[in-house]
This record gives structure tokens, sequence and C-alpha cells, in this order.
């Protein structure tokens, strides 16, 4: 058994990453979130929002101290002065706000789900690479502490063989039928907004499936409410997803093998702790704590750090997050997705009078509108 677990990789400010300058585009809650810990837990500099709304921008940009506000997307992804580019629209808009600013010349960072389909995620990764620029998901939970931990242990052998890995995270999300949770128009669904996090996970551990197959839930305006998803993977291992804007969900992990499995606490894709226990019935447990003191959103920092250092290397993608990953997650949760609409069981009525704050997320978790 395990008596000592592998040191994490942690991406701290000030390890030979350049300080980069960068801009946000979609003023919403989560760029708020990514605006206040990049000031306070990184060397990199935040000097540019834009908006359609210029209005919008501007109280933004007064709000974190940022000192260029611009009324359109162009504008900001052209601005002489930004060197990266954070996208934290609306899922439907990321793919052109991307496109946009690679062809400008700048290094992309993408909110979750990094594009509404798998061709989209393609044309911006073709694109970077063309242009040479980094492109990458704002996967946050890859560049955390446990992570690395995680990934060692499971590429180290200590687990054995992986034959099992379960992943959930479902919140109740209760919105007007125009909220872009609920329309298909802007990306709506658990799938690609919350699913996106334990499919993540999964094909972390076990690589893309080869075999799909999902029960779920549908609204009245046509965006999935829930999916179970099933899927086998290389040698036969076996993966289980359930995300759900119906319900909260415990949001923990599991990675199961023939030496040992690990219990990732709740929420797992946030900073989180873990615990390995050996086959052997009855066997102790080792638990693993996060070193740093940086919790909840204060930890999207390791990301922007991430992104400095690699493209200070000169790299067009993310080593921990591939390209090549990426796409395979959009083409589970595109599989998901369609599995689920065809089959168009309906979810329950929601009472709107009972809407309260998604748990650990923002408020219906907004994104900006732009």
């Amino acid at each position: 058994m395990l008596t000592a677990l592998p040191d994490p990789t942690i991406y701290l400010p000030g390890t030979g990453e350049p300080s980069l300058r960068w801009g946000i585009v979609g003023p919403g809650w989560i760029a708020g979130e990514f605006a206040t810990s990049l000031s306070a837990h990184s060397a990199q500099r935040l000097v540019a929002v834009g908006s359609r709304s210029r209005d919008n921008a501007q109280a933004f940009a007064a709000r974190y101290g940022i000192e260029h506000a611009v009324g359109s997307v162009e504008a900001l992804v052209t601005h002489p002065e930004v060197d990266v580019v954070y996208v934290a629209t609306p899922h439907s808009e990321h793919a052109s706000i991307a496109l946009a600013a690679i062809a400008a010349g700048k290094h992309v960072l993408i909110e979750k789900p990094i594009t509404v389909t798998a061709r989209e995620a393609r044309e911006i990764f073709t694109a970077a690479e063309t242009a040479g620029v980094l492109a990458m998901e704002a996967m946050w939970s890859r560049y955390l502490p446990q992570t690395s931990v995680l990934k060692a242990l499971v590429e180290g052998g200590d687990l054995g063989d992986v034959r099992h890995v379960v992943a959930d995270h479902g919140q109740q999300i209760i919105r007007p039928a125009s909220h872009r949770m609920n329309d298909p128009e802007q990306g709506g669904g658990a799938l690609l907004d919350l699913g996106v996090y334990p499919a993540q996970f999964i094909t972390m551990v076990l690589g893309a499936p080869t075999s799909i197959e999902v029960r779920g839930s549908v609204t009245a305006t046509g965006v999935d409410a829930s999916a179970a998803v099933v899927s086998t993977h290389a040698d036969g291992a076996v993966s289980q997803l359930y995300t759900s804007m119906l319900e909260r969900t415990p949001t923990t992990a599991t990675i199961s093998g023939t030496r040992a499995f690990v219990e990732v606490d709740g929420p797992f894709y946030n900073p989180s702790t873990f615990t390995i226990t050996a086959a052997a019935h009855g066997s102790p447990s080792v638990r693993w704590v996060d070193p740093t003191m940086l919790r909840g959103f204060a930890a999207l920092s390791y990301e922007a750090t991430a992104l400095a250092r690699f493209a200070g290397q000169g790299r067009n993608e993310s080593p921990v997050h591939t390209h090549a990953e990426t796409i395979s997650i959009m083409e589970l949760l595109e599989t998901a997705r369609e599995q689920v609409l065809t089959a168009a069981v309906p979810a329950p009525p929601q009472d709107l009078s009972a809407a309260t704050p998604a748990l650990g997320e923002a408020p219906a978790q907004e994104q900006g509108a732009n």
C-alpha cells in the first residue's frame, strides 16, 4: 500500500512564464471570478474587456480595475495591447469569437465547453495551429494540484489496471424557458454546461469511449435536462457519467483499479481532497489534502499561469488537455446529447417559484452576454 503520494504539479506564478496581457470578451459572472483570481494569484495582466454593450464593458472595467473597455468583439480581439483573449460568452458564441481572436494573432482561452460541436472545436484548433498561437479550453479542473497527483497514480500503475470510473455533476437550475440553459440555440442543456466536467475526468483516466449508451430526459424547450451515460473504453473498462439540471448530486468521482481505488470528494472539479484505498478488504486509506491555500474560484489562476507557460514555450496546445482529447470530449457529449434528444423522454415540469442559485456556481451559471 502507498504510504506517500506523488508531489503535485502546481502552476504557481513567477516560475518562468511570461506576463501576458489579457482581454476578456463577455463580462459576466465567470469573467468576474476569473478577473479576481488573475489579479490576486498570477503574474498575468488584465488590460481590456469587450462587450457589445460598451456600458457593460465600462462597468466591468471599473469594478476590476481594467484600463480599456471597448464596445465590440472586433475592437477587443484586435486591441494592440492584448496578447490573450479569454472567451466567457454563452457557448454558442465561443467558436466565432475564438476564430476572430486567432485571426488577429491572439492566443485564446475559451470557457468550457470549448464549443457546441466537435466540428467547431476542430476549426479552432486548425486555425490556431496555422496561425502559430495557442488555443486552450478553460477546463480549470485539469490544472488543479489534485489532478496531477491522480494522473500520476493512474499512469504510474499504483491503482493497477483501471476498470471503472464514475463521475457526476448535477445542480438544480430552475430558470425560465428563455434562459440560455433552456435555449437550444445557445447550447443549453445539462450535458454541455455540467456534464463536461465528469466527461473530461473520465477521458483523462480511460481515454475516449469506444461505445456509448445514454438514458435521460428533455425539457419542453428541447434541451437535455438529465443524462446517464455508460461508456466502454479500451480493454473493456467501463465508465458511468451522470449529469442533470433537475436535481443536485454529490459531484464526486471514483477511479477503481485492480490494486486500489480512489474517491475524490465533491465537488471533484474544484480544489478538493481524495482518499486512496488498497483493493484488499479492510485495507487502510491514505488521504491526500491540497497543500495550497487556494480554494474555490481563486484556483482559476492556475489555468491562466499554465497558458502563459505553454505560450512561452511556443506551444499551440496544452500538454495536459490536448486538442485531440478536447475534441474527443466534445464527440462524447455530442453523441450523448443526440441519444437523449432522439429518445425525447420529457423532464418533469419545474416550479419557477422554487428557483434558487445553483450551488457551487454562479446563480444560473451565468456567463457573459457580450
